[in-house]
C-alpha cells in the first residue's frame, strides 16, 4: 500500500535522513514530500542532496524549496559568500562541498533551480516551508520569497483560540483556504516539543533536526511518525547549528 510521507528540515544531517527512511520501511511506491532546509548545519551537506538526487531517481519525492537551499544556490551559480549565511550553516555547506566534482555541482545547482515554491495536492493539502501572507492563497502571493521566510503563518496559528470556530468571522482567512497545511521552518523545539505539533489547520514537521532534536517523518493520511536520534548524536564533535558544541 503506497503512503504519503512528509520530511521536516534535514539541515545536511544525512545519517538521519537515512535513519528515519529505513525506520519508516520506506518502499518504492512511498510517495515522498520535502518540506526543505537540506542544507546547512550538519557536514554532509552536499552529500545529502546527492543523495536526494538518487532517491528521485525510485521514489515519487517532491522537494519543497527551503530558505537555506535558496541561499546555497546562491552561492552555487554565483560563487558569492554570504556572510550570515555563513555563520548560520553555511560555512559547513561550503566545506561539504570540498570533494564534490564540478559535474556535482552543477546537478546541485539543477535539482536546486527545480525546487518548489509549494505543492498543493489533490485533497486541497498544502506543502510550503514557512508559510504564505496573501489571504487569498498560495496563488495571489505577491512576495515568493514569503514561501520559504515567512514565519507570521505559524506565530497566527498558535496563537488561535482553540474554542474559536472556523465559521467565525474572527478566524483567520489564511487558515480557512486549505484543509491541512505543512510547514516546517520554524522548530518546534522552541516551544518545547520534539514531534510534529498541530495548530489550528498547520502541522509543523520540523523537530529541530538542526539543533538538538530528531529528524520527523510523518505518514500524512495515519498520523504515524518515525523519528532519528537526536541528530547531534549521529555527528558528534559536530555543533549543527547550536551555538554551542552538541
Amino acid at each position: 500500500m503506497s503512503r504519503k510521507l512528509v520530511i521536516g528540515d534535514i539541515h545536511g544531517g544525512l545519517r538521519a535522513l537515512k535513519q528515519v527512511l529505513e525506520r519508516a520501511e520506506v518502499t518504492a511506491s512511498d510517495t515522498l514530500i520535502f518540506l526543505g532546509d537540506y542544507v546547512d548545519g550538519w557536514s554532509e551537506a552536499a552529500q545529502t542532496i546527492s543523495f536526494l538526487i538518487e532517491l528521485g531517481k525510485r521514489n515519487t519525492c517532491i522537494y519543497i524549496l527551503g530558505n537555506h537551499d535558496q541561499l546555497c544556490r546562491d552561492w552555487l551559480s554565483s560563487g558569492d559568500v554570504l556572510s550570515l549565511w555563513s555563520r548560520q550553516g553555511g560555512a559547513e555547506t561550503m566545506a561539504s562541498y570540498g570533494g564534490i566534482s564540478g559535474k556535482e555541482k552543477k546537478e546541485h545547482l539543477t535539482f536546486f533551480e527545480g525546487l518548489k515554491p509549494y505543492y498543493l495536492d489533490k485533497e486541497n493539502r498544502l506543502f510550503v516551508h514557512a508559510g504564505f501572507t496573501n489571504m487569498h492563497g498560495v496563488a495571489y502571493e505577491y512576495f515568493s520569497k514569503m514561501f520559504y521566510w515567512d514565519r507570521t503563518l505559524w506565530e497566527m496559528a498558535l496563537s488561535l483560540d482553540p474554542g474559536l470556530s472556523v465559521e467565525s468571522d474572527r478566524y483567520p482567512k489564511r487558515l480557512q483556504l486549505y484543509k491541512e497545511i505543512y510547514i516546517g521552518h520554524t522548530p518546534v523545539t522552541r516551544i518545547g516539543k520534539t514531534v510534529p505539533v498541530q495548530a489550528a489547520s498547520v502541522w509543523n514537521i520540523d523537530t529541530g533536526a538542526a539543533f538538538k532534536g530528531p529528524l520527523t517523518a510523518m505518514d500524512i493520511d495515519s498520523r504515524k511518525i518515525w523519528q532519528s536520534d537526536p541528530v547531534y548524536t549521529l555527528y558528534p564533535g559536530e555543533k549543527g547549528r547550536n551555538k554551542k558544541p552538541a
